[in-house]
């Protein structure tokens, strides 16, 4: 989907906005407090490790245990996998005790004992400094009317509040002496409200540790900083000490999942210093919009990925508009101890001039390397590979210290990412884009169907849409869309289809070709027609013009886009070693450019560096260490030692794979990753192989992959499913399960989908249970994939499923892979 490229080439029609980078002022070390999220896990286990620890995350806001506003995100519950991870504090709103949107108000002495049952639990967690107690939610609209306009009204129930956050606060203190409390909290910014509230709690001695406010107006990008610097002066005056702040809901649904929105929000946040935890507009456990199924990267995890990814300090960016809604705007990190200086910009249309200034000579030499590499929309429920590297050029410094960087054909809903690292010599590798088009539904010839505007400013709680526009109303026997589309040589396209497929089960389209046989194509289900998702075939075209015709099926499916992408073989990506996340005390040597460009990370005893490895399904995959000596590569548990170039065989898991190396000393350039994920060599059974006890039984199904599946498992001790699985050696395994289930609670909230997960317990042979989380997958007929390592004995081993308390998922089959292929 990439078209930009950092080339001089001729005059645009309009000149070209100018990004400014001022690599001399410093705003203070990268917080990284912009990547937090609102029930952004469901469980232990949803999201998967995988995809949380290369985030980094700081904040992130639960209800409390057994709370009866949602049906999973308890607090202590997901607080194991989320330090268990690296992440930093949980916000626990308190109010998420009840069950009732918005909260049923049945008085402050209905309210204490809950809060006594909730900090007593929590106090008494080994972690209990890691959480922050917010006791209100948005009370300017719930239980308060904070934010009426008649000043006397406004008196009378402000007092009202006052009181009730002195009782509570000083009731959580009362239990838990070190307490960190969090507020007033705020559905939106209120001056009158906020200079009252500091005046109360500094003289009642009940100021919060933490300030917190919502962020979820459509104006919020323009207004931020005016709230920001309006509170630091309301806090001076009022003699506070400036307070942590926190940004606890930020953002509308148009603005997650898309890397273009999200960076005006993150740039905003980290410049300012401040946490902020995106909104929970729809389902829990998938960081706010940005984690496919449990483990799959969409193009808004890549953002989050390489905001991780900065380090150093952040330094000051001048953006064409500042504090302008849907404008390109940006951030950057300079750090001085691995010689890299980091920019992330988006949110435009066109072209831009990215403008380094002052590039300390002492750091970067008289050349840099800039790299540069988009991660693109590919929806809420869409996948996206490593973000692919646009470009990899040598630029001169100026004799004024200033390098710049041209960017030409920006795409608005996509991020870029700029790093300059040392020229140094040599040349790095071209790099290789594939030619590639874009085609919007809305655009295309439609017959008996409708063109629907969706997420705009004006509309900033619809879902995001390519263009802002989408096809639906797909649900008459002629509906079809026909694309003209125009491809410059003979051979095999990528077409993906960005899709909503809102009919409750897998349904399908009829693609035809220039009106050839049409085949059918498959989609599998997503939260609802606007929570969009990406399919991806493979078509053979002719060089020239052809019409592609997407044509009803079974059920109805909306349509937004498509891209078509020129097939350059096994999808391969190159990990660039000094940008992996690093640990011990390894150096940087960027004395030459070849390869990737950006140097290599030198290993030492005692240091490591881990890579963030997508595969676009579960199956083997060449993996080649890019080093100029032997390194141990550990993935999934298992260890293997390569040798320098040596290409090993491992079996890597859909979506994101932590791998990491160490090295007595070697020089690492990249991890070389290609592949589709091989299925020779694994172990396959289907679930009608399994022997069933206790109610347990196989279930006749048209979509499972051979026609049945393994229901009714599990809510007994005596209920499970026992595969004999025969290893052709012992060693470490995938088993990779592929279920459904689609368990759900309506709590009535007309824009939260209250889906919940299932778990199962998996036993090897002897060897203790395993407790796994399966999340729910939109359905009852879609078959998702969860990869759980094992340890398997030559010969037969015994892997029975079950669950003594409640029900496990449908299984419809296991595959299982060694690790080391």
């Amino acid at each position: 989907m990439a078209a930009t490229l950092p080339a001089a080439g001729p005059a645009a029609a309009a000149d070209p906005q100018r990004l400014t980078v001022d690599l001399d002022a410093s705003e203070g070390p990268v917080m990284l407090g912009a990547n937090g999220s609102l029930y952004g896990l469901s469980d232990d286990g949803v999201p998967s490790d995988a995809v949380m620890e290369p985030l980094k995350i700081t904040s992130i806001s639960q209800k409390p245990e057994g709370g009866a506003q949602h049906p999973n995100g308890d607090a202590l519950t997901v607080s194991k996998s989320f330090f268990r991870t690296g992440g930093g504090e949980i916000n626990v709103m308190m109010q998420d005790t009840y069950a009732k949107w918005p909260y049923e108000d049945l008085g402050i002495d209905d309210y204490l004992p809950k809060v006594d049952k909730i900090v007593k639990e929590i106090s008494a967690d080994p972690n209990s400094d890691r959480f922050v107690y917010i006791p209100f939610n948005e009370p300017d609209q719930i239980w308060y009317k904070l934010d009426v306009k008649d000043q006397a009204q406004y008196e009378k129930n402000r007092d009202r509040f006052f009181k009730d956050w002195k009782t509570v606060y000083q009731r959580i203190r009362a239990i838990d002496p070190d307490a960190r409390i969090a507020g007033p909290n705020e559905a939106a910014y209120h001056t009158r409200l906020l200079k009252d509230f500091l005046a109360f709690t500094k003289r009642e001695t009940v100021v919060p540790q933490v300030m917190t406010w919502h962020e979820l107006g459509s104006g919020s990008l323009r207004d931020f900083q005016a709230h920001y610097d309006d509170y630091r002066t309301l806090e001076s005056e009022a003699g506070i000490a400036p307070l942590k702040i926190n940004i606890d809901e930020y953002a509308n649904r148009r603005d997650l999942s898309v890397p273009g929105q999200l960076v005006q929000w993150v740039s905003m946040f980290e410049r300012n210093k401040v946490f902020a935890n995106m909104a929970y507009w729809d389902a829990a456990g998938n960081l706010s919009g940005h984690v496919v199924r449990s483990n799959i990267p969409n193009g808004g995890w890549w953002l989050f990925r390489w905001y991780a990814g900065l380090s150093g300090n952040t330094v000051k960016v001048t953006p064409p508009q500042p504090n302008t809604v849907d404008t390109l705007q940006g951030l950057a990190s300079l750090d001085t101890s691995r010689r890299q200086a980091q920019v992330l910009l988006g949110g435009a249309d066109g072209d831009a001039d990215v403008v380094v200034k002052n590039v300390p000579r002492s750091v970067f030499g008289r050349t840099v390397t800039a790299t540069v590499a988009e991660a693109a929309w590919s929806g809420y429920e869409g996948q996206h590979a490593a973000p692919r590297v646009l470009a990899r050029t040598k630029v001169k410094v100026a004799d004024d210290g200033s390098a710049t960087v041209p960017l030409r054909g920006l795409h608005k809903m996509s991020a870029y990412r700029i790093v300059l690292t040392p020229g140094g010599s040599g040349t790095p590798s071209a790099a290789s884009v594939p030619w590639s088009a874009s085609y919007e539904a809305e655009d295309a010839a439609v017959t008996d169907g409708k063109v629907y505007t969706q997420g705009t400013v004006s509309n900033a709680n619809g879902y995001a849409a390519s263009g802002t526009k989408d096809v639906g109303s797909l649900n008459q026997p002629g509906s079809k869309v026909a694309f003209t589309v125009d491809v410059p040589k003979d051979g095999a396209y990528h077409l993906a289809i960005l899709y909503g497929n809102q009919s409750g089960g897998p349904a399908t389209q009829k693609l035809s070709v220039d009106g050839a046989e049409p085949v059918t194509v498959t989609y599998p289900s997503t939260e609802n027609w606007t929570y969009r998702a990406k399919k991806d075939v493979r078509v053979q075209l002719k060089a020239g013009t052809h019409q592609l015709v997407l044509a009803k099926g079974d059920a109805e499916v909306t349509l937004d886009r498509i891209d078509l992408t020129s097939d350059t073989g096994a999808a391969s990506a190159s990990y660039e070693a000094t940008l992996a996340d690093i640990s011990g005390r390894p150096s940087y040597d960027y004395s030459s450019s070849a390869g990737v460009g950006t140097g290599a990370l030198v290993l030492r005893s005692g240091d490591k560096a881990v890579f963030d490895v997508y595969a676009p399904r579960d199956g083997y995959y060449t993996v080649t260490p890019r080093t100029s000596a032997a390194v141990r590569l550990s993935v999934h548990g298992e260890k293997v030692t390569a040798a320098p170039g040596r290409p090993l065989r491992l079996y890597l898991v859909a979506g994101n794979n932590r791998v990491a190396m160490t090295s007595g000393h070697a020089a690492v350039r990249s991890l070389d990753v290609s592949g589709d994920g091989s299925a020779s060599g694994t172990l396959s059974y289907e679930g009608a192989s399994a022997t069933l006890a206790g109610g347990a039984k196989l279930v006749d199904s048209p979509h499972a992959s051979a026609g049945s599946y393994i229901g009714w498992l599990g809510n007994s001790p005596s209920s499970t499913a026992e595969f004999t699985v025969t290893a052709p050696r012992s060693g470490r395994y995938m088993l990779v399960v592929h279920y459904a289930h689609n368990d759900r609670r309506d709590n009535g909230h007309a824009y939260n989908t209250d889906i919940m997960s299932r778990t199962a317990d998996i036993r090897v042979g002897g060897a203790a249970p395993q407790k796994v989380t399966f999340k729910n997958t939109w359905s009852w007929d879609d078959y998702w994939t969860v990869g759980v390592p094992v340890d398997l004995a030559k010969g037969a081993n015994k892997v029975t499923f079950g669950n003594a308390t409640a029900w496990a998922p449908n299984i419809d089959r296991i595959e299982l892979g060694r690790v080391v292929g």
